[in-house]
This record gives structure tokens, sequence and C-alpha cells, in this order.
């Protein structure tokens, strides 16, 4: 029996490669390469989208039309759904080269934030001074 991976990286690109074909990604092509980093260590992942049809890899052919480079604390909290990666790159946490239209469409692999709750009174409404 196989063990459990419990490294958040590696169970969300399991989950990328199970997906086999994201509708979601339907209008995709291109292939993402992650570089992920720990410390000395960089791993490389290889996610390819071709018209939804999803494939994972750890060896890349040819150059990838987008690169993303991020630190594996940062990359854990996107996969995790606690970050936004889109928001990062912005904040200057994840580092992007190549077709931002690729980290736009992958956005939607990642688990979503929990959306803000819904009051019945706007903000200035419920201020009363």
């Amino acid at each position: 029996m196989p063990a459990k991976k419990h490294d958040p990286t590696e169970r969300f690109f399991d989950a990328v490669a199970a997906y086999g074909y994201a509708p979601l990604l339907r209008k995709a092509d291109g292939t993402t390469r992650f570089e992920i980093v720990d410390g000395k260590r960089t791993s490389r992942w290889f996610v390819t989208a071709n018209k939804g049809h999803l494939s994972v890899s750890r060896r890349g052919v040819g150059d990838p039309d987008c690169a993303i480079r991020a630190d594996k604390a940062i990359f854990e909290k996107i996969a995790s759904g606690k970050l936004n990666a889109v928001a990062a790159v912005l904040r200057g946490d994840l580092a992007i080269e190549g077709d931002w239209r690729l980290l736009i469409w992958m956005q939607r692999l990642f688990p979503g934030q929990r959306p803000p709750r819904r009051t019945r009174t706007a903000g200035y409404a419920r201020r009363r001074g």
C-alpha cells in the first residue's frame, strides 16, 4: 500500500494530473513550468493544457509558454487555497515570465478562497455615529 503524500505541492499536482479534462480550461493552450524553491533545492513541474486536456510531468519538452517561480511556503498556500496566485504576483511573492494568460487559466485549478460574507446592509449603513 503506497504511503500518503503529505506534501501539499505533490498533492496539488497529483490532483491536476487526475483531472484529465477540465472544462474550465477548454480555451487554454500551452505549457506552464512551475518552479518551487525550497532552500537550495528547486523542483519543477510542467502542466500542459490542450483545449482542456491536462497533463502533468516533471520533465518538460522545449520551452514553456509560461514560467512561474515561487518559494515552497508561498506555493503551498496557493495550492491549499489560502492565497490567490494573481494577488501573489502583484505583491511580488510569485514571479512569472511569459504568457500571463496561462496563469489566469491555471488559477482556475487552485482551490478558491471563501467568498465574502453577505450582509443585509452596506458597510456605511452599519456605522452609526
